[in-house]
């Protein structure tokens, strides 16, 4: 507890255990990034804290030096003997954990969607790319009835997913084709891919928002590493993401230009 307190998870407080305050005590209470992690909270990210301690996810690190001086893509592929998503695919378990992971942290764009209305102002139509179970995609479409959303991922992860009155689910490889829109999404995508497979992506964005005669949009969301504006915690934060997006699969973090 006192290493938790001293680094900001929880924090202590002073109760008094009698009416009279004539005896003192400790006690630890709840900080923000405690709270983060109740289960009962809507925004929880319990499920996320969960994915990422998993052993699938910690073993890698200790085969970095293993990696450094080894074949293989990533210190992923060195532990486990195969890529990440492969790894994901083959294990229904572990996957079942990792989307949970993902759609909680996806579930706080609850509460900044409506702050960004002018990004979707416009729009007939979107695809949010990689999205998993549609988290992302269902929030917007609920804020924005008027558009009409489409999930895209691959077939496997999309399958028995129900549409909704302006949501539905199409399977496919993003790397092959990408469906057309008006605006596409990408949250938490790009980051996993090297620069080579991003611009391959991209160049499927261009063919999907300009198939139609009009030109549209591409919206990303992603950790932009700003090391001269951010405070020292954020940037720790961003580069610990950006270790980790070199561990797992074959991506990194990058600043904005």
């Amino acid at each position: 507890m006192g290493l938790l307190v001293h680094s900001g998870f929880f924090a202590k407080t002073i109760v008094h255990e009698n009416q009279e305050k004539e005896k003192e005590g400790e006690a630890y209470t709840l900080t923000p990034s405690s709270r983060l992690i109740l289960k009962d909270n809507v925004t929880s990210l319990s499920p996320f804290v969960l994915a990422m301690l998993d052993p699938a996810l910690v073993s890698p690190w200790q085969f970095l030096g293993d990696w450094f001086q080894g074949s293989e893509l990533t210190p992923f592929e060195k532990a486990h003997g195969r890529g990440m998503w492969d790894y994901c695919n083959q294990n229904p378990e572990y996957n079942n954990i990792f989307n949970e992971g993902m759609a909680s942290d996806s579930r706080l764009m609850n509460l900044v969607v409506k702050d960004y209305k002018p990004i979707f102002e416009g729009l007939g139509s979107l695809v949010d790319v990689g999205g998993g179970t549609g988290t992302v995609a269902r929030i917007i479409s609920e804020a924005f009835p008027h558009m009409k959303c489409t999930m895209f991922d691959l077939p496997h992860v999309v399958a028995n997913l129900p549409d909704s009155k302006n949501l539905k689910f199409v399977g496919g490889n993003m790397f092959q084709y990408i469906p057309s829109a008006d605006a596409i999404l990408f949250k938490w995508i790009l980051h996993d891919w090297s620069d080579e497979e991003c611009v391959n992506i991209l160049k499927n964005c261009k063919e999907a928002i300009t198939s139609k005669g009009k030109e549209g949009k591409v919206i990303v969301i992603d950790v932009v590493i700003n090391q001269e504006k951010d405070e020292h915690d954020v940037t720790t934060t961003k580069l610990l993401f950006d270790a980790l997006m070199m561990v797992l699969p074959t991506g990194k973090e990058r600043n904005k230009k």
